[in-house]
Protein backbone atom coordinates (compact mmCIF):
# COMPACT_ATOMS: atom_id res chain seq x y z
CA UNK A 1 0.00 0.00 0.00
CA UNK A 2 1.42 3.45 -0.88
CA UNK A 3 1.96 6.02 2.19
CA UNK A 4 0.62 9.21 0.67
CA UNK A 5 2.28 12.30 1.60
CA UNK A 6 -0.86 13.73 2.09
CA UNK A 7 -4.78 12.98 1.31
CA UNK A 8 -7.17 15.50 1.06
CA UNK A 9 -10.90 13.20 1.30
CA UNK A 10 -14.23 14.39 1.00
CA UNK A 11 -13.85 17.13 -1.17
CA UNK A 12 -15.82 18.17 -4.17
CA UNK A 13 -13.42 18.76 -6.98
CA UNK A 14 -13.73 21.49 -9.92
CA UNK A 15 -12.02 20.82 -12.54
CA UNK A 16 -11.69 23.05 -16.34
CA UNK A 17 -13.49 20.21 -18.07
CA UNK A 18 -16.26 19.58 -15.47
CA UNK A 19 -19.23 22.18 -14.90
CA UNK A 20 -19.90 21.03 -11.41
CA UNK A 21 -17.82 19.85 -8.51
CA UNK A 22 -17.73 16.03 -8.21
CA UNK A 23 -16.89 14.22 -4.78
CA UNK A 24 -13.42 12.69 -4.49
CA UNK A 25 -10.62 12.49 -2.22
CA UNK A 26 -6.68 13.87 -3.75
CA UNK A 27 -3.44 11.90 -2.77
CA UNK A 28 -0.26 13.43 -3.14
CA UNK A 29 3.25 12.21 -3.49
CA UNK A 30 6.14 14.10 -3.51
CA UNK A 31 4.61 17.33 -4.28
CA UNK A 32 2.29 15.87 -6.90
CA UNK A 33 -1.14 14.73 -7.22
CA UNK A 34 -1.14 11.16 -7.81
CA UNK A 35 -4.51 9.83 -7.79
CA UNK A 36 -8.27 11.41 -7.71
CA UNK A 37 -10.48 9.08 -6.55
CA UNK A 38 -13.64 8.38 -4.03
CA UNK A 39 -12.18 6.01 -1.26
CA UNK A 40 -8.81 6.55 -1.05
CA UNK A 41 -7.30 4.23 1.35
CA UNK A 42 -5.46 7.01 3.72
CA UNK A 43 -3.87 4.15 6.00
CA UNK A 44 -0.22 5.20 6.35
CA UNK A 45 -0.68 8.85 5.24
CA UNK A 46 1.70 11.51 6.96
CA UNK A 47 -1.06 13.71 6.63
CA UNK A 48 -4.70 13.69 6.22
CA UNK A 49 -6.71 16.33 6.10
CA UNK A 50 -10.84 16.69 5.83
CA UNK A 51 -12.27 18.96 3.33
CA UNK A 52 -15.88 18.48 4.91
CA UNK A 53 -17.54 18.73 1.48
CA UNK A 54 -16.03 21.90 0.62
CA UNK A 55 -14.87 23.02 -2.68
CA UNK A 56 -11.24 21.73 -4.39
CA UNK A 57 -10.40 24.27 -6.98
CA UNK A 58 -6.77 24.28 -8.77
CA UNK A 59 -4.54 26.74 -7.54
CA UNK A 60 -5.19 29.87 -8.69
CA UNK A 61 -2.56 31.10 -11.50
CA UNK A 62 -2.81 34.98 -11.06
CA UNK A 63 -1.02 35.83 -14.32
CA UNK A 64 -0.94 39.20 -13.47
CA UNK A 65 0.80 41.29 -10.46
CA UNK A 66 3.28 43.51 -10.33
CA UNK A 67 5.25 43.02 -6.83
CA UNK A 68 7.70 45.61 -6.33
CA UNK A 69 6.62 48.31 -7.61
CA UNK A 70 5.99 50.61 -4.77
CA UNK A 71 7.21 48.80 -2.21
CA UNK A 72 10.97 47.15 -1.78
CA UNK A 73 10.80 43.93 -3.86
CA UNK A 74 11.99 41.70 -0.64
CA UNK A 75 8.90 43.02 0.90
CA UNK A 76 6.06 42.83 -1.18
CA UNK A 77 7.66 39.03 -2.50
CA UNK A 78 7.32 38.11 1.53
CA UNK A 79 3.94 40.07 2.10
CA UNK A 80 2.18 40.38 -1.27
CA UNK A 81 2.44 36.21 -1.32
CA UNK A 82 1.08 36.19 1.98
CA UNK A 83 -1.94 37.72 0.69
CA UNK A 84 -2.00 36.04 -2.58
CA UNK A 85 -2.31 32.50 0.10
CA UNK A 86 -5.26 34.03 1.29
CA UNK A 87 -7.15 34.05 -1.84
CA UNK A 88 -6.04 30.72 -2.85
CA UNK A 89 -3.63 31.77 -5.57
CA UNK A 90 -0.72 29.29 -5.26
CA UNK A 91 1.58 30.88 -8.74
CA UNK A 92 1.55 34.56 -8.70
CA UNK A 93 3.33 36.00 -12.24
CA UNK A 94 4.56 39.14 -12.09
CA UNK A 95 5.40 42.29 -14.25
CA UNK A 96 8.60 43.98 -14.03
CA UNK A 97 10.96 45.90 -15.73
CA UNK A 98 13.84 48.85 -15.93
CA UNK A 99 13.38 52.20 -15.06
CA UNK A 100 11.57 54.24 -12.59
CA UNK A 101 9.73 52.22 -10.41
CA UNK A 102 10.65 48.33 -9.56
CA UNK A 103 14.28 48.69 -9.15
CA UNK A 104 14.96 52.35 -10.71
CA UNK A 105 17.55 50.66 -12.93
CA UNK A 106 18.17 50.71 -16.37
CA UNK A 107 20.56 48.80 -18.90
CA UNK A 108 20.52 44.49 -19.72
CA UNK A 109 18.25 42.71 -18.40
CA UNK A 110 21.35 40.42 -18.67
CA UNK A 111 22.02 42.02 -15.19
CA UNK A 112 18.80 43.04 -13.99
CA UNK A 113 17.04 40.18 -13.86
CA UNK A 114 19.55 38.32 -11.43
CA UNK A 115 18.83 40.93 -8.98
CA UNK A 116 14.90 40.80 -9.56
CA UNK A 117 15.58 36.85 -8.63
CA UNK A 118 17.56 37.51 -5.47
CA UNK A 119 15.51 39.92 -4.07
CA UNK A 120 12.65 37.41 -4.45
CA UNK A 121 14.48 33.98 -3.57
CA UNK A 122 13.36 32.73 -0.16
CA UNK A 123 10.82 35.13 0.49
CA UNK A 124 7.67 33.97 -0.84
CA UNK A 125 4.77 32.14 0.15
CA UNK A 126 3.41 30.65 -3.61
CA UNK A 127 5.44 29.86 -6.78
CA UNK A 128 6.66 32.98 -8.49
CA UNK A 129 7.37 33.69 -11.91
CA UNK A 130 8.33 37.01 -14.32
CA UNK A 131 7.07 38.70 -17.53
CA UNK A 132 9.14 41.31 -18.56
CA UNK A 133 8.91 44.26 -20.56
CA UNK A 134 11.35 45.09 -23.44
CA UNK A 135 11.80 49.26 -22.94
CA UNK A 136 15.00 49.74 -25.09
CA UNK A 137 16.56 47.76 -28.50
CA UNK A 138 18.68 46.52 -26.94
CA UNK A 139 16.24 44.28 -24.59
CA UNK A 140 14.73 43.15 -27.22
CA UNK A 141 18.18 41.64 -28.84
CA UNK A 142 17.77 39.34 -25.37
CA UNK A 143 14.65 38.00 -25.51
CA UNK A 144 16.15 34.66 -26.89
CA UNK A 145 18.80 34.36 -23.97
CA UNK A 146 15.83 35.29 -21.42
CA UNK A 147 14.24 32.45 -22.87
CA UNK A 148 16.73 30.10 -22.86
CA UNK A 149 18.58 31.25 -19.69
CA UNK A 150 16.22 32.65 -17.22
CA UNK A 151 12.85 30.72 -18.16
CA UNK A 152 11.40 34.25 -19.60
CA UNK A 153 8.79 33.46 -22.00
CA UNK A 154 6.05 36.22 -21.69
CA UNK A 155 6.65 39.67 -22.67
CA UNK A 156 5.13 42.97 -22.46
CA UNK A 157 4.33 46.47 -23.56
CA UNK A 158 3.11 49.39 -22.05
CA UNK A 159 1.50 51.19 -25.33
CA UNK A 160 0.59 54.28 -23.17
CA UNK A 161 4.31 54.91 -21.97
CA UNK A 162 4.79 56.61 -24.95
CA UNK A 163 3.82 59.95 -23.82
CA UNK A 164 1.78 59.91 -20.90
CA UNK A 165 2.60 59.38 -17.46
CA UNK A 166 1.53 56.39 -15.50
CA UNK A 167 -0.52 57.85 -13.19
CA UNK A 168 -2.81 60.71 -15.18
CA UNK A 169 -0.73 63.53 -16.48
CA UNK A 170 2.09 63.42 -19.49
CA UNK A 171 5.49 62.97 -18.69
CA UNK A 172 8.69 62.79 -20.12
CA UNK A 173 8.75 59.25 -21.44
CA UNK A 174 13.37 58.99 -21.69
CA UNK A 175 13.63 60.02 -18.33
CA UNK A 176 10.75 57.73 -16.84
CA UNK A 177 11.86 55.06 -19.01
CA UNK A 178 15.76 55.56 -18.41
CA UNK A 179 15.48 55.31 -22.20
CA UNK A 180 19.01 56.55 -23.93
CA UNK A 181 18.05 60.51 -26.06
CA UNK A 182 17.79 58.92 -29.09
CA UNK A 183 15.18 56.04 -28.39
CA UNK A 184 11.78 56.25 -28.62
CA UNK A 185 9.19 53.87 -27.24
CA UNK A 186 6.49 54.42 -29.74
CA UNK A 187 4.35 51.95 -32.34
CA UNK A 188 7.76 51.72 -33.95
CA UNK A 189 9.38 50.02 -30.76
CA UNK A 190 6.02 48.20 -30.23
CA UNK A 191 6.87 46.59 -33.80
CA UNK A 192 10.35 45.85 -33.41
CA UNK A 193 9.22 44.20 -30.01
CA UNK A 194 6.43 41.97 -31.82
CA UNK A 195 9.37 40.86 -34.52
CA UNK A 196 11.99 39.97 -31.82
CA UNK A 197 9.15 37.93 -29.76
CA UNK A 198 8.17 35.98 -33.41
CA UNK A 199 11.87 35.43 -34.01
CA UNK A 200 12.25 33.81 -30.81
CA UNK A 201 9.25 31.60 -31.56
CA UNK A 202 10.99 30.84 -34.65
CA UNK A 203 14.13 29.94 -33.10
CA UNK A 204 12.73 27.63 -29.90
CA UNK A 205 9.31 25.48 -32.28
CA UNK A 206 8.61 23.37 -29.31
CA UNK A 207 7.70 26.35 -27.04
CA UNK A 208 6.02 28.74 -29.21
CA UNK A 209 2.53 28.18 -28.21
CA UNK A 210 4.30 29.38 -24.59
CA UNK A 211 5.82 32.46 -26.13
CA UNK A 212 3.85 35.36 -25.94
CA UNK A 213 3.34 38.91 -25.78
CA UNK A 214 1.01 41.00 -22.98
CA UNK A 215 -0.08 44.45 -24.12
CA UNK A 216 -1.38 46.98 -21.98
CA UNK A 217 -3.79 48.75 -24.53
CA UNK A 218 -4.32 52.55 -24.00
CA UNK A 219 -3.61 55.66 -26.45
CA UNK A 220 -1.47 58.55 -24.86
CA UNK A 221 -2.62 60.75 -27.02
CA UNK A 222 -6.23 60.58 -26.63
CA UNK A 223 -5.81 60.32 -22.51
CA UNK A 224 -3.49 63.25 -22.31
CA UNK A 225 -6.44 65.46 -24.40
CA UNK A 226 -8.91 63.85 -22.03
CA UNK A 227 -6.86 64.55 -19.29
CA UNK A 228 -6.87 68.14 -20.57
CA UNK A 229 -10.31 68.03 -21.02
CA UNK A 230 -11.73 66.81 -17.84
CA UNK A 231 -9.80 69.09 -15.68
CA UNK A 232 -10.62 72.50 -17.52
CA UNK A 233 -14.07 70.96 -17.22
CA UNK A 234 -13.91 70.65 -13.67
CA UNK A 235 -17.28 68.89 -13.15
CA UNK A 236 -16.37 65.53 -12.57
CA UNK A 237 -14.27 64.23 -9.49
CA UNK A 238 -12.80 60.74 -7.93
CA UNK A 239 -13.04 57.86 -9.85
CA UNK A 240 -15.58 59.65 -12.69
CA UNK A 241 -12.99 61.92 -13.10
CA UNK A 242 -10.48 59.73 -13.93
CA UNK A 243 -12.56 57.20 -15.63
CA UNK A 244 -13.67 60.06 -18.13
CA UNK A 245 -9.88 61.04 -17.98
CA UNK A 246 -8.79 57.43 -19.70
CA UNK A 247 -12.24 57.07 -22.37
CA UNK A 248 -12.87 53.78 -22.94
CA UNK A 249 -12.55 54.30 -26.91
CA UNK A 250 -8.95 54.82 -26.03
CA UNK A 251 -8.43 51.13 -25.15
CA UNK A 252 -10.73 50.39 -28.36
CA UNK A 253 -8.14 52.28 -30.72
CA UNK A 254 -5.36 50.64 -28.85
CA UNK A 255 -6.68 46.91 -29.17
CA UNK A 256 -6.58 48.01 -32.76
CA UNK A 257 -3.03 49.33 -33.60
CA UNK A 258 -1.77 46.02 -31.68
CA UNK A 259 -3.88 43.73 -33.62
CA UNK A 260 -2.57 45.39 -36.37
CA UNK A 261 0.74 45.36 -35.73
CA UNK A 262 0.41 41.46 -34.55
CA UNK A 263 -0.71 40.85 -37.74
CA UNK A 264 1.95 42.70 -39.95
CA UNK A 265 5.15 41.08 -38.01
CA UNK A 266 3.29 37.47 -38.01
CA UNK A 267 3.02 37.16 -34.23
CA UNK A 268 0.40 34.99 -33.21
CA UNK A 269 0.16 34.95 -29.58
CA UNK A 270 -1.40 38.32 -28.44
CA UNK A 271 -2.45 38.60 -24.92
CA UNK A 272 -5.08 41.87 -24.31
CA UNK A 273 -4.73 42.61 -20.91
CA UNK A 274 -7.31 43.85 -18.04
CA UNK A 275 -9.59 44.98 -20.62
CA UNK A 276 -12.40 47.22 -18.48
CA UNK A 277 -15.09 48.59 -20.88
CA UNK A 278 -17.43 47.33 -23.60
CA UNK A 279 -15.54 49.23 -26.46
CA UNK A 280 -12.25 47.38 -25.40
CA UNK A 281 -13.87 43.98 -25.45
CA UNK A 282 -15.67 44.73 -28.43
CA UNK A 283 -12.56 46.16 -30.38
CA UNK A 284 -11.27 42.63 -29.23
CA UNK A 285 -14.21 40.64 -30.58
CA UNK A 286 -13.55 42.75 -33.96
CA UNK A 287 -9.96 42.25 -33.91
CA UNK A 288 -9.97 38.63 -33.64
CA UNK A 289 -12.15 38.37 -36.51
CA UNK A 290 -10.16 40.67 -38.44
CA UNK A 291 -7.44 38.33 -38.08
CA UNK A 292 -8.31 34.83 -37.30
CA UNK A 293 -4.80 33.40 -37.67
CA UNK A 294 -3.99 35.70 -34.42
CA UNK A 295 -4.59 33.41 -31.38
CA UNK A 296 -5.59 36.64 -29.02
CA UNK A 297 -6.38 36.41 -25.38
CA UNK A 298 -8.53 38.30 -23.18
CA UNK A 299 -7.97 39.11 -19.32
CA UNK A 300 -9.97 40.90 -17.33
CA UNK A 301 -9.14 42.18 -13.36
CA UNK A 302 -11.57 40.78 -10.54
CA UNK A 303 -11.24 44.63 -9.64
CA UNK A 304 -13.17 45.52 -12.70
CA UNK A 305 -16.00 42.68 -12.39
CA UNK A 306 -16.55 43.78 -8.56
CA UNK A 307 -16.48 47.60 -8.65
CA UNK A 308 -17.56 50.50 -10.58
CA UNK A 309 -16.69 54.06 -10.19
CA UNK A 310 -19.43 54.74 -7.98
CA UNK A 311 -19.55 51.33 -5.30
CA UNK A 312 -15.22 51.62 -5.26
CA UNK A 313 -14.79 52.27 -1.61
CA UNK A 314 -12.97 55.83 -2.29
CA UNK A 315 -9.87 56.92 -4.46
CA UNK A 316 -7.96 53.49 -3.44
CA UNK A 317 -9.87 52.67 -6.72
CA UNK A 318 -7.53 54.46 -9.17
CA UNK A 319 -5.86 51.77 -11.52
CA UNK A 320 -5.05 51.84 -15.08
CA UNK A 321 -7.38 51.32 -17.12
CA UNK A 322 -9.48 52.71 -14.74
CA UNK A 323 -12.83 51.58 -12.90
CA UNK A 324 -15.54 52.00 -14.97
CA UNK A 325 -19.04 52.75 -14.92
CA UNK A 326 -22.17 50.06 -14.04
CA UNK A 327 -22.63 49.86 -17.96
CA UNK A 328 -19.32 48.86 -18.85
CA UNK A 329 -19.05 46.14 -15.86
CA UNK A 330 -22.43 44.82 -17.08
CA UNK A 331 -20.42 44.24 -20.41
CA UNK A 332 -17.16 42.51 -18.90
CA UNK A 333 -20.02 40.12 -17.19
CA UNK A 334 -21.65 39.13 -20.60
CA UNK A 335 -18.43 38.68 -22.32
CA UNK A 336 -17.38 36.38 -19.21
CA UNK A 337 -20.64 34.48 -19.87
CA UNK A 338 -20.14 34.03 -23.08
CA UNK A 339 -16.74 32.45 -23.41
CA UNK A 340 -14.78 35.38 -24.36
CA UNK A 341 -13.07 36.41 -21.94
CA UNK A 342 -9.88 34.05 -21.09
CA UNK A 343 -8.71 34.18 -17.89
CA UNK A 344 -9.20 36.44 -14.48
CA UNK A 345 -6.16 38.55 -12.62
CA UNK A 346 -5.75 40.46 -9.57
CA UNK A 347 -3.48 43.26 -10.80
CA UNK A 348 -2.30 43.09 -7.55
CA UNK A 349 0.07 46.05 -6.88
CA UNK A 350 0.33 46.86 -3.42
CA UNK A 351 0.43 50.84 -2.98
CA UNK A 352 0.11 51.87 0.88
CA UNK A 353 -1.56 54.86 1.90
CA UNK A 354 1.46 56.65 2.33
CA UNK A 355 2.50 56.41 -0.87
CA UNK A 356 -1.01 56.30 -2.99
CA UNK A 357 -2.33 59.04 -1.78
CA UNK A 358 -1.00 63.22 -2.87
CA UNK A 359 -1.67 66.51 -2.06
CA UNK A 360 -4.44 67.05 -1.59
CA UNK A 361 -5.40 63.66 -0.69
CA UNK A 362 -9.14 63.56 -3.17
CA UNK A 363 -6.94 64.97 -5.73
CA UNK A 364 -7.17 61.61 -8.26
CA UNK A 365 -4.91 62.63 -10.36
CA UNK A 366 -2.31 63.21 -7.81
CA UNK A 367 -2.58 59.70 -6.35
CA UNK A 368 -0.69 56.68 -7.66
CA UNK A 369 -2.58 54.15 -9.90
CA UNK A 370 -3.42 50.65 -9.00
CA UNK A 371 -3.98 48.62 -5.57
CA UNK A 372 -4.06 44.79 -4.52
CA UNK A 373 -6.86 42.21 -4.71
CA UNK A 374 -5.46 38.83 -5.10
CA UNK A 375 -6.98 37.92 -1.68
CA UNK A 376 -10.19 38.46 -3.47
CA UNK A 377 -9.96 37.00 -6.85
CA UNK A 378 -11.28 33.42 -5.94
CA UNK A 379 -14.09 34.78 -3.65
CA UNK A 380 -15.01 37.82 -5.62
CA UNK A 381 -15.60 35.67 -8.64
CA UNK A 382 -17.56 32.79 -7.28
CA UNK A 383 -19.50 35.16 -5.24
CA UNK A 384 -20.47 37.34 -8.31
CA UNK A 385 -20.09 34.31 -10.86
CA UNK A 386 -22.38 32.28 -9.46
CA UNK A 387 -25.06 34.52 -8.33
CA UNK A 388 -24.83 35.15 -12.45
CA UNK A 389 -24.78 31.59 -13.73
CA UNK A 390 -21.03 31.06 -14.24
CA UNK A 391 -20.22 27.41 -14.06
CA UNK A 392 -17.90 26.27 -11.37
CA UNK A 393 -15.73 24.84 -13.93
CA UNK A 394 -15.48 27.79 -16.23
CA UNK A 395 -14.02 29.51 -12.85
CA UNK A 396 -11.48 26.83 -12.31
CA UNK A 397 -10.35 27.59 -16.32
CA UNK A 398 -10.75 31.09 -16.14
CA UNK A 399 -8.38 31.45 -12.80
CA UNK A 400 -6.24 28.51 -13.75
CA UNK A 401 -6.00 26.20 -16.17
CA UNK A 402 -6.28 28.69 -19.20
CA UNK A 403 -3.27 31.23 -17.92
CA UNK A 404 -1.27 27.81 -17.10
CA UNK A 405 -1.44 26.95 -20.21
CA UNK A 406 -0.65 29.82 -22.35
CA UNK A 407 2.42 30.68 -19.95
CA UNK A 408 3.86 27.45 -19.81
CA UNK A 409 2.91 25.91 -16.55
CA UNK A 410 2.55 22.80 -17.67
CA UNK A 411 2.15 21.42 -14.35
CA UNK A 412 0.18 23.91 -13.23
CA UNK A 413 -3.56 24.23 -13.37
CA UNK A 414 -5.38 20.88 -13.07
CA UNK A 415 -6.37 18.98 -10.17
CA UNK A 416 -5.40 15.29 -11.94
CA UNK A 417 -2.20 12.72 -11.83
CA UNK A 418 0.77 14.48 -12.52
CA UNK A 419 0.19 18.07 -11.80
CA UNK A 420 1.49 19.98 -8.74
CA UNK A 421 -0.57 19.30 -5.64
CA UNK A 422 -1.97 23.17 -5.54
CA UNK A 423 -4.92 23.30 -4.36
CA UNK A 424 -7.03 25.88 -2.90
CA UNK A 425 -10.26 24.53 -0.48
CA UNK A 426 -13.32 26.53 -0.58
CA UNK A 427 -16.38 27.27 2.21
CA UNK A 428 -18.49 28.45 -0.76
CA UNK A 429 -21.13 29.02 1.79
CA UNK A 430 -19.71 31.33 3.97
CA UNK A 431 -20.52 34.77 4.08
CA UNK A 432 -18.50 37.67 5.19
CA UNK A 433 -17.46 40.98 4.52
CA UNK A 434 -14.44 42.64 3.27
CA UNK A 435 -12.11 44.52 5.64
CA UNK A 436 -8.27 45.52 4.89
CA UNK A 437 -7.46 45.60 7.98
CA UNK A 438 -7.88 41.51 7.81
CA UNK A 439 -5.66 40.77 4.72
CA UNK A 440 -1.77 39.66 5.08
CA UNK A 441 -0.94 42.59 2.21
CA UNK A 442 0.41 45.88 4.06
CA UNK A 443 -1.58 47.76 1.60
CA UNK A 444 -4.30 49.35 4.56
CA UNK A 445 -7.07 49.95 2.77
CA UNK A 446 -9.43 48.35 -0.50
CA UNK A 447 -11.77 49.62 -2.96
CA UNK A 448 -13.71 46.42 -1.44
CA UNK A 449 -13.89 47.19 1.72
CA UNK A 450 -17.44 46.91 3.12
CA UNK A 451 -17.78 44.38 0.34
CA UNK A 452 -19.82 41.08 0.68
CA UNK A 453 -18.73 37.98 -0.31
CA UNK A 454 -20.42 34.71 -0.02
CA UNK A 455 -17.48 32.28 -0.26
CA UNK A 456 -14.10 32.00 1.32
CA UNK A 457 -11.00 30.27 0.87
CA UNK A 458 -10.14 28.30 3.86
CA UNK A 459 -7.14 26.43 3.06
CA UNK A 460 -4.54 26.20 0.59
CA UNK A 461 -1.78 23.77 -0.73
CA UNK A 462 1.65 24.63 -2.53
CA UNK A 463 3.13 21.60 -4.01
CA UNK A 464 1.58 19.63 -1.08
CA UNK A 465 2.25 22.13 1.90
CA UNK A 466 -0.66 23.07 3.31
CA UNK A 467 0.54 27.39 3.14
CA UNK A 468 -3.31 28.28 4.11
CA UNK A 469 -4.62 26.35 6.91
CA UNK A 470 -8.29 27.78 8.82
CA UNK A 471 -7.29 31.37 7.08
CA UNK A 472 -4.30 32.12 8.45
CA UNK A 473 -0.92 31.66 6.52
CA UNK A 474 1.05 28.92 8.43
CA UNK A 475 4.48 27.88 7.52
CA UNK A 476 7.86 29.07 6.38
CA UNK A 477 8.37 30.42 2.69
CA UNK A 478 8.11 27.64 0.19
CA UNK A 479 7.28 28.96 -3.07
CA UNK A 480 10.03 28.57 -5.56
CA UNK A 481 10.74 30.27 -9.28
CA UNK A 482 9.09 29.17 -11.83
CA UNK A 483 11.79 28.48 -14.82
CA UNK A 484 9.31 28.21 -17.85
CA UNK A 485 8.19 26.03 -19.03
CA UNK A 486 7.74 24.16 -15.89
CA UNK A 487 7.82 20.09 -15.77
CA UNK A 488 6.50 18.48 -18.62
CA UNK A 489 2.18 18.13 -17.78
Amino acid sequence: MTAYDLVVRNARVVTHDHDDARPADIAVQGGRIVAVASGIATEGARRVVDAGGRLAFPGVVDAHQHWGIYHPLPEDAATESRACAQGGVTSALTYTRTGRYYLNKAGAYADFFPEVLAAVSGRAHVDYGFHLAPISRAHIDEIPDLIERFGVPSFKVFMFYGSHGLHGRSADQNAFLMLPKDERYDYAHFEFVMRGVQAARERFPGLADEISLSLHCETAEIMTAYTRLVEEAGDLTGLAAYSASRPQHSEGLAVAVASYLAHETGLPTINLLHLSSRKAVDAAVRMSRAFPHIDFRREVTVGHLLADITTAHGLGGKVNPPLRPRDDVEALWEHMLDGTVDWVVSDHACCREEVKFGEPEDDVFLAKAGFGGAEYLLPGLLTEGTRRGLPLGRIAALTSWNPARRFGLRTKGGIAPGFDADIALVDPGHTWTVRAAESESTQQYTPFEGFELTARVTDAFLRGNHILRAGKVTGPPVGAYLHRPTGTG
